[in-house]
């Protein structure tokens, strides 16, 4: 049996707290950081990322899409960002955002979570809007592997909100569940042992930091249980002071997410930022 995900996050959510280091090698930021626009400076980056946050945060979250633009040579570059942040002891979040059915999510969650993958991470961001039961054999291969997924459920993004706050159709409820709701409700039976036991489980939801989440419909016991992972920090406009007020009881199971905050420091401020930026959430190391 492989460790239990969700202590693990514990554990790193205890020790260096919620700031995740977000790995986004813009073409712009590259250009910024005296950087090519190319497979090589995706891999410089992302690596110098992964230094300047070792021993100062515990999350990174690489953004695949940055990588994959430059096909087979940036997923190298992937597989070396991933293998060098895990190998530092850093919990890696891969932002995929996958989702599909039968065979095709089986594979991407052999590419993302299996071990011995060469793009194997501790966590994958996927997407449930193909049915929240398509993920089904996902979710339970991440307890198998002793990993973690973080569910799209209410994200940050404007045009997202009058889907994921629509009303379900459900003629056993006297109400509608909001989409939102109902995708978390969807996934938390993975969680249920955990979230009894005021654990964290393995299924984590991704909960935009700028969003009401009590308008899409993610309240308190809807979430229990689960992780959140919360992008919406720092440039997005929400303030690390504000997480507590925004997540309420689950305010300790936040992950807050930053990248062009943390990033614009550029190569030689960056270890300066990002012990800056974990500072404000009460976390982080002084070493």
């Amino acid at each position: 049996m492989n460790p239990s995900f969700g202590r693990r996050l514990r554990a790193t959510l205890d020790s260096a707290g919620p700031l995740c280091v977000g790995i986004d090698p813009h073409a712009h930021l590259l250009a910024e950081w005296g950087l090519p626009d190319s497979a090589t400076g995706v891999r410089e980056f992302g690596l110098r990322v992964v230094d300047a946050a070792t021993g100062l945060v515990g999350f990174v979250k690489p953004q695949v899409a940055f990588f994959e633009r430059f096909g087979s040579a940036g997923y190298a570059a992937l597989e070396a960002v991933i293998a060098e942040a895990r190998g530092r002891g850093l919990v890696t979040i891969a932002d995929a955002k996958r989702g599909d059915i039968g065979s095709t999510m089986a594979g991407y969650t052999e590419a993302w979570l299996a071990p011995g993958s060469p793009l194997e991470s501790d966590a994958v961001t996927i997407s449930p809007y193909l049915g929240p039961d398509s993920l089904r054999d996902t979710l339970t291969a991440a307890v198998r592997y002793g990993k973690g997924v973080f569910v799209l459920a209410g994200t940050s993004n404007p045009e997202a909100a009058s889907l994921q706050t629509a009303l379900t159709v459900d003629v056993a409820a006297t109400e509608g569940q909001t989409v939102a709701a109902r995708v978390a409700t969807d996934v938390a039976w993975v969680n249920g042992s955990a979230a009894f036991g005021g654990e964290l489980g393995p299924i984590g939801l991704v909960v935009g930091a700028t969003v009401d989440r009590l308008a899409f419909g993610l309240s308190d016991d809807v979430v229990r249980g689960a992780p959140i992972l919360a992008p919406g920090f720092g440039s997005q406009g929400a303030d690390p002071a504000d997480l507590p007020r925004l997540f309420g009881a689950a305010a300790a199971n936040v992950i807050a997410s930053e990248s062009r905050s943390v990033l614009s420091a550029g190569p030689d401020g960056l270890a300066a930022r990002i012990r800056e930026r974990a500072a404000l959430y009460g976390g982080g190391s002084d070493g």
